[in-house]
């Protein structure tokens, strides 16, 4: 994946960053207020502020608000991408609640889409400084209204849907097999789905898709038509619609930018 892109904002009272999957192991003490929102699914351990370490399974669409002083220890064998807001002290006393704890909230469709949105921002050439401030304020509204304090466990039976999409997204898959997965009709599933990561089952796999094929490009020399079918796209022309459509770009300008 391309190295951490950044951007700050409003005259540096806001940090954005698009941070890349790969491996981690960090502390951060939280000597800035700060957002996140996963983009991925990420799996590893972590202790929030204490020393109790815990396994986690995060979705894509869970928004994170941590107050300054609350210590994070996080570690994962892969990542995931994700983006991470910065907010200085002022600011963030001015537009958000006081919290001394972390707040969190799973399938945030809104956080979900505002953070693809400055993905695509980031990854421009020439990043829109006003579309990102926009982008930034809306993640600030969003975190005004966030009461739910604990991300809600993952049931066994999604946890089935989600590993199948990881080890299937190359070939067909149908929302009769993934609901068969998951032990519900399939409105049912698609209902649960959706609400727990704020993206349609579809896209979804789109998402994924397009995360192995940058992975892909940016780590071989495979074609792109061959990088496409190795993805599950049933055509370069295919994975090329969704590059343009959500990150701006073509595969062959992708390829070249990184």
């Amino acid at each position: 994946m391309p190295g951490l892109l950044s951007q700050r904002l409003l005259g540096g009272k806001l940090c954005l960053q698009l941070l890349p999957r790969a491996a981690y192991s960090a502390r951060d003490p939280a000597q800035w207020q700060t957002l996140g929102v996963t983009l991925e699914r990420q799996q590893g351990v972590h202790a929030i502020d204490s020393d109790h370490r815990v396994d986690f399974d995060t979705l894509p669409g869970v928004l994170a608000y941590t107050p300054v002083g609350v210590e994070v220890f996080s570690e994962s064998a892969a990542g995931g991408e994700s983006l991470l807001m910065r907010l200085d002290e002022q600011f963030a006393n001015q537009h958000l609640p006081a919290v001394g704890h972390r707040v969190q909230s799973a399938g945030n469709r809104q956080a979900l889409s505002l953070a693809r949105e400055v993905r695509r921002l980031l990854l421009a050439p020439q990043p829109d400084t006003l579309a990102l401030e926009q982008c930034a304020l809306g993640f600030v509204g969003l975190a005004q209204r966030q009461t739910e304090t604990t991300q809600r466990a993952i049931p066994k039976a999604f946890t089935r849907v989600l590993d199948q999409i990881a080890e299937q997204f190359h070939q067909p898959l149908t929302l009769e097999q993934l609901a068969a997965s998951y032990g519900q009709n399939e409105l049912r599933f698609l209902r649960d789905f959706t609400r727990a990561i704020g993206l349609t089952p579809h896209a979804y796999i789109v998402e994924v898709r397009l995360q192995a094929a940058r992975r892909m490009i940016e780590t071989t020399d495979l074609s792109l038509a061959s990088i496409a079918l190795d993805s599950g796209f049933a055509h370069q022309s295919h994975m090329g619609s969704a590059f343009r459509k959500y990150l701006a770009m073509t595969p062959s300008h992708y390829r070249s930018h990184f």
